[in-house]
């Protein structure tokens, strides 16, 4: 049988549900002692071998092993992959894909033992090339590592901060062959220490190259803005960005907070007002924080934004080094976005969360739809691994890109959704947050919207792809320049339907409709009948308030299947 895409004749409907957190790392087979680390660990919630399920990568204790645990369909077991850690400090885990050839190899930081490159032989099975990579053999303080295409030749770069008040940040180039480059004074970046933690490739501008952002840790030392100016070299300009803020900065997140295309940045501070930067979409930003509700004032660290209950409205998580004990400094902070500009403090969602917590990132550890956030916690029994159990009342999209003319990663791309005119954007990046990476698939919520009206991908190859009419709840994946042309889009069969349903669904389609059955979610088969029209007009004012299915016979051998949600 065939599939076809469908539309939905109703105006852009989102709902919000109550969201809710249970920590379940225990219960789901994540068991990782967490003991002291200077300035914390991270955490990568990435699917590192390729399988369709994120799994979890933990940064460790001088001492401890560095653990991975495979997902598997939803459960973890903890993974022997062949790594060398013995007495590596680890600060931050990035798997990336140094050679284009489709499997993730790893990059290890850390601050006492210097940088490992592990390069990915096949079947997880991990070959250390550090010595042969070019990169610096030093033990300097490393920290973030952020990766991006910055000279746009396919291969992914890094840029390694260095939390040292003489020593520089690096950027490596990727020579293409698995080996790098110290591009440091041809790329123009400045040549002292800057007590950096983190960094993040960002198009702050929107001019199509990746830019900078770094972090610095202390007073004296402002954070960093390096413009990519398209030619291989950055000019640094943090004072004309009004991004050069001196305060004790940690995280560098990114993400389009407000929808409107261009990109923000939220930086955390140890006590004071953490920043929330509005992109001015003039090259400059202004710090929303205060209006935004978003300032913190704990000992702030990794922050993640996430659609939690998928409304379409990015929602914050931040981390905190104070555990809440004996204080009245937040232990963490769930910050819900209340689709008005501004967001609430809604710690109930994510209870009893007391740790001193470093790294955090989001992923999805049973392909539901809804991102959990895994956290790397320091003197504490184990990490936290928040699943969410927020209702699924609203639907979803996942993005993963593969990229052809780009980097492989598809790292460096916008992606942008659109239903009914009302828009959504994301970025990818490889090294986010504080020490952390996130999932290689991008999450939309849509609410109860049942199609998206199109999917657009910008590559850092300036190709643009387009999907048209694409059904929610589903990951998609998109490989640069394979996607179909517009004609091709409009020439599919197309149903339209209201959604939710008070009594009566109004079913119309381009084509004849043969015959239905509505199912309920335990496949219980609620109603059936023959059609044989455009139109369907089909009572269910009898159902249970809910979700329910049904499967649609059209002409010509075309079948689909439609979500129904029952006020």
């Amino acid at each position: 049988m065939k599939n076809i895409w469908f539309l939905v004749l109703v105006t852009f409907n989102f709902s919000s549900a109550q969201i809710t957190f249970t920590e379940s790392s225990q219960q789901l087979g994540v068991s990782a002692s967490c003991n002291f680390t200077y300035l914390g660990n991270g955490i990568s919630f990435y699917d590192y071998d390729n399988d369709g399920w994120d799994d979890i990568s933990i940064a460790s204790a001088n001492g401890d092993p560095i653990y991975f645990f495979k997902n598997i369909n939803g459960n973890f077991v903890l993974h022997n992959i062949n790594v060398v850690t013995d007495n590596l400090n680890a600060k931050q885990i990035n798997w990336v894909d140094i050679d284009n050839d489709g499997d993730n190899d790893l990059f290890i930081t850390s601050d006492n033992s210097g940088n490992k490159l592990y390069e990915n032989l096949g079947n997880m099975i991990m070959n250390d090339i550090t010595n042969t990579s070019g990169m610096l053999l030093d033990q300097f303080p490393y920290y973030g590592a952020s990766w991006g295409d910055y000279n746009n030749d396919g291969y992914l770069d890094v840029f390694i901060s260095v939390r040292d008040s003489f020593i520089p940040n690096i950027l490596y180039k990727n020579n293409g062959d698995k080996t790098f480059t110290l591009v440091n004074s041809e790329a123009g970046l400045l040549s002292t220490g800057f007590m950096s933690f983190c960094s993040a490739f960002l198009d702050y501008d929107n001019d199509g190259d990746q830019d900078i952002y770094v972090s610095n840790d202390k007073y004296a030392y402002r954070n960093l803005m390096y413009k990519n100016n398209g030619d291989g070299t950055f000019s640094e300009v943090a004072i004309e960005a009004n991004t050069a803020i001196s305060i004790d900065a940690m995280t560098v997140t990114v993400a389009d907070v407000n929808q409107d295309g261009w990109l923000d940045i939220y930086v955390t501070n140890d006590l004071e007002n953490s920043v929330l930067f509005i992109n001015n979409e003039d090259g400059t930003f202004s710090d929303m924080a205060q209006s935004y509700d978003v300032t913190f004032n704990s000992v702030g660290w990794g922050a993640v934004f996430l659609d939690a209950d998928n409304d379409a409205n990015l929602d914050l998580y931040v981390s905190s080094g104070s555990n809440g004990s004996g204080s009245n400094l937040l232990s963490s902070a769930f910050y819900e976005n209340n689709n008005d500009g501004t967001f609430s403090l809604n710690n109930a969602a994510v209870p009893n969360d007391f740790a001193n917590s470093y790294g955090n990132a989001i992923g999805d550890l049973n392909n539901d739809g809804y991102p959990e956030i895994a956290v790397n916690n320091i003197n504490h029994s184990n990490i936290f691994l928040w699943k969410n159990n927020t209702s699924d009342i609203n639907n979803w999209l996942k993005v993963e890109l593969e990229g052809t003319e780009s980097n492989r990663q598809g790292i460096g791309s916008f992606i942008e959704i659109s239903i009914d005119g009302e828009k959504q954007y994301r970025y990818t990046h490889l090294g986010e947050g504080y020490l952390s990476q996130n999932s290689g698939t991008e999450f939309f919520g849509v609410g109860q919207n049942t199609v998206i009206d199109y999917v657009k991908v910008k590559w850092l190859s300036g190709i643009e792809d387009v999907l048209f009419n694409v059904p929610v709840n589903q990951t998609i994946s998109i490989v640069e320049s394979s996607t179909l042309s517009v004609l091709e889009y409009k020439n599919l069969p197309k149903v339209f339907f209201n959604n939710p349903i008070n009594e009566v669904v109004n079913i119309k389609s381009s084509v004849k409709i043969l015959s239905y059955k509505i199912f309920d979610v335990l496949g219980k088969i609620m109603l059936t009948n023959h059609v044989n029209n455009e139109n369907a007009n089909i009572n269910i004012d009898s159902f249970e308030t809910g979700v329910y299915f049904c499967n649609l016979k059209l002409e010509n051998d075309l079948t689909t299947v439609i979500k129904l949600v029952k006020k």
